[in-house]
C-alpha cells in the first residue's frame, strides 16, 4: 500500500517531458505581442532619451542630425539656462496646485461622504449634475470665470488659476471619493450613530482616516492636470509674465529668440516634468492601491 501511494506521488511530481506545444496561430499572437510590447516600449523610451542626451550637450551643441548621439563631454550649461528661466515660474506653479489639489481634495472628499452615507431627496440627482460638470469643456466656461474672478477681485493673481482647477477638479474628485465611501460598510457608520457621533464626528473620526487611498489617488490626479494645464494658465492669467507658470513659461522659452536653442529647450522639457515625476515615483504604489482598494470603483 505504502509501496503504492509513493509510486503514485512520484508519477506526479516528475516533470512532463512530453508539453503540448503552441500552435502556428498561437505562437504568431505571441511573437506579435512581444514585438508589438517591443515597439511601444521604444516609442515610450526614445523621447526621453532624446531629452536626457541632448540637455548635456551645451546651448548651442545640438543639432539635428546628431540628436541621437551621446555628447562628447558632460555639459551642465543648459541646466544651468533652464533653470534660470523655469525657477520662479515652477515655484509659483507648485503654490497654485498643491493648494488647488488639497482643496478639491478635501471638497470632493465631503460631497462623496454625504452622497453615499447620507442619502436626501434627490441625492442621485445631485450627484449626476457633479458627473455632468466632467464633461463640460474647458472652453464653455472660460468668459464667465474671468467675469466672475473680476467680480470677486481676482484678477491679476495666481488664485484664479487655484479657483479654476478647485471648480473643474470638483466633479472627479466627488466621483472617486463617492464611490471609495460606497465600499465601505454602513455598519459602521450606524455604529457611530448608535454611539451617539454626529454626522461631522462621524467623519472626522471615521471616515477621513479611512480615506488616505483615495485621498492618495485623488491628489495624484489633480496634481498631475493642474501642473500640466495651459490652457487656463495662458487665459485667465492675460499672459502676464508676473503670473508665468511651467507650461506658459515653456511656451515663452521657445519663441524667446530668433534663434532656437534645442538643447535649452528640451532640458526645460526635461526640468517641467521633474516634478510630476518624482510624484510618481514616490506615490505610485499607493496609487495603485488606491485604484485596487475601490477609489475608482463604479
Amino acid at each position: 500500500m505504502s509501496a503504492d501511494i509513493v509510486d503514485r506521488v512520484t508519477h506526479s511530481t516528475a516533470p512532463k517531458k512530453n508539453r503540448k506545444k503552441l500552435s502556428g496561430v498561437a505562437q504568431f499572437w505571441l511573437i506579435f505581442r512581444y514585438v508589438s510590447l517591443t515597439i511601444i516600449l521604444a516609442m515610450i523610451i526614445l523621447p526621453i532619451y532624446v531629452l536626457v542626451v541632448n540637455s548635456f550637450k551645451g546651448i548651442s551643441g545640438v543639432y539635428l542630425n546628431t540628436a541621437f548621439q551621446l555628447p562628447e563631454k558632460i555639459n551642465f550649461e543648459t541646466w544651468s539656462a533652464a533653470w534660470d528661466w523655469l525657477a520662479v515660474p515652477m515655484g509659483r506653479t507648485l503654490l497654485f496646485v498643491t493648494q488647488s489639489s488639497i482643496i478639491s481634495a478635501l471638497i470632493g472628499s465631503i460631497n462623496g461622504y454625504v452622497l453615499s452615507k447620507w442619502r436626501f431627496a434627490g441625492s442621485n440627482a445631485v450627484f449626476m449634475l457633479f458627473l455632468f460638470g466632467m464633461f463640460i469643456p474647458y472652453q464653455a466656461i472660460m468668459i464667465p470665470l474671468t467675469q466672475f474672478n473680476k467680480l470677486v477681485g481676482l484678477t491679476g493673481s495666481i488664485y484664479v488659476l487655484v479657483l479654476a482647477h478647485v471648480v473643474y477638479g470638483i466633479p472627479i474628485c466627488t466621483l472617486i471619493f463617492r464611490n471609495y465611501y460606497a465600499s465601505i460598510p454602513d455598519e459602521i457608520i450606524e455604529a457611530g450613530r448608535v454611539d451617539g457621533a454626529s454626522m461631522v464626528r462621524i467623519y472626522r473620526a471615521i471616515i477621513l482616516p479611512l480615506s488616505i487611498p483615495a485621498f492618495v489617488v485623488v491628489l495624484i490626479w489633480q496634481f498631475t492636470s493642474a501642473w500640466n494645464d495651459f490652457l487656463f494658465a495662458i487665459f485667465l492669467t492675460g499672459g502676464s509674465p508676473k503670473l508665468a507658470v511651467a507650461t506658459t513659461a515653456l511656451n515663452w522659452l521657445t519663441g524667446s529668440s530668433n534663434q532656437v536653442y534645442y538643447g535649452k529647450n528640451m532640458t526645460a522639457s526635461l526640468m517641467a516634468s521633474i516634478p510630476t515625476l518624482l510624484v510618481y515615483m514616490f506615490l505610485g504604489r499607493y496609487f495603485l492601491r488606491g485604484l485596487l482598494s475601490g477609489s475608482l470603483k463604479g
